[in-house]
């Protein structure tokens, strides 16, 4: 006979989540409007006029988000002698929360889910009864976030640390010498721009789905004077139709892109065939099992279903897609790529960044 759980335990957790769920929503506004950072940059506690002032924002509002981080003990509340409170946020939390963080900010994590509500609620509720997905075109402000994250990650690991580590060194000493690389689901072109001044004499080509995003990334490089790297909307299921596109690359790179792809399967297939011989691919993915029970200690596994609900898999079911979704995991990930061509399939962890896997295919 099975025996009752006690009340106590899930109410107390129940009132955990209802908390925590307030805190990240109001997290985000503080990363967002650079409360934190205005917090990090002072050396004693301040008051909440103080603070306004020096972030440049309504003291009202500003005292009443200093309640939650407060409550939620996230900053140090103290008083001054006249009983006025003071906030100070801890060394230790600003080294996560401030954008001087860099690849180790948490901070830039709390918009995901407050802007995901704010793109997609809607269309999961109606998802759930119809089994449609939600077009890519549905997630302008969580594309701008995925650049900001991109740009907080990418910007002091990729060249210095990332690229040195793939096939020994060997790809760097190609780079330095000029190479051609594509990178897939580029978005705005951080990676590409980071690329591409690192290495001037290699040539670099961003694609993506999104008219819009290549736009800017465009934009960006004219702006800033990068010669060797441009940008194209193409499908990445279709990479190889594209003009000049086919065995024409040395190192094709795909960072957290390939789980998002309506045709999944497709788009590795074409990876393969874009490659030169001997061509290295770079896939960039979530480090995750393929199987639920297998995810059921990591611990973020209900935060990352959660993105997954709400972006990846909505977006790869558009159009009739597969709906991978972003916990396809390791197993199934390796399954594809050998699927796609690639016999040969090294998956190792990346030096500092425990979210993510890399599958380093040869072809």
């Amino acid at each position: 006979m099975k025996s009752e759980q006690p009340v106590q335990p899930f109410s107390e957790k129940m009132t955990a989540i209802l908390n925590y769920g307030a805190l990240n929503l109001a997290m985000a506004i503080g990363y967002r409007t650079g409360l934190f950072d205005v917090l990090d940059q002072s050396d004693a506690p301040q008051s909440a006029s103080t603070i306004s002032a020096r972030a440049g924002l309504n003291v009202r509002y500003v005292t009443e988000w200093l309640g939650v981080m407060a409550c939620g003990g996230i900053v140090e509340l103290s008083a001054d002698s006249d009983g006025t409170d003071l906030f100070e946020l801890p060394a230790e939390h600003g080294d996560l929360l401030a954008r001087r963080a860099g690849h180790q900010n948490m901070g830039v994590y709390t918009q995901e889910i407050p802007l995901l509500t704010q793109c997609a609620f809607q269309g999961v509720v109606k998802g759930l009864g119809d089994g449609q997905g939600i077009p890519y075109a549905n997630y302008p402000e969580f594309q701008q976030f995925m650049t900001q994250l991109a740009d907080a990650k990418q910007c002091r690991v990729l060249t210095d640390v990332f690229l040195p580590s793939v096939d020994g060194g060997r790809l760097v000493a190609a780079l330095q010498s000029g190479i051609k690389v594509c990178d897939i689901g580029c978005g705005e072109g951080i990676a590409v721009m980071l690329m591409a001044k690192a290495f001037p004499r290699s040539e670099f080509i961003g694609v993506d789905i999104s008219d819009e995003v290549i736009l800017t990334a465009a934009h960006q490089a004219q702006n800033n004077g990068i010669a060797n790297a441009s940008f194209l909307t193409v499908d990445a299921a279709a990479l190889s139709q594209h003009h000049g596109f086919k065995a024409s690359f040395d190192y094709v790179t795909a960072f957290d892109a390939i789980h998002d792809q309506t045709r999944p399967q497709a788009a590795l297939k074409e990876i393969y065939a874009v490659l030169k011989p001997a061509g290295l691919f770079s896939m960039i993915d979530i480090a995750a099992d393929s199987r639920l029970a297998g995810n059921l200690a990591h611990p973020m596994a209900a935060f990352l279903y959660t993105v997954s609900l709400m972006h990846c898999m909505p977006v790869g079911l558009s159009d009739g897609g597969m709906g991978l979704g972003m916990m396809w995991g390791r197993q199934k990930a390796v399954a594809m790529l050998r699927s796609s061509g690639f016999s040969k399939v090294d998956v190792t962890e990346i030096p500092e960044d425990s979210f993510n896997l890399h599958f380093l295919c040869r072809k």
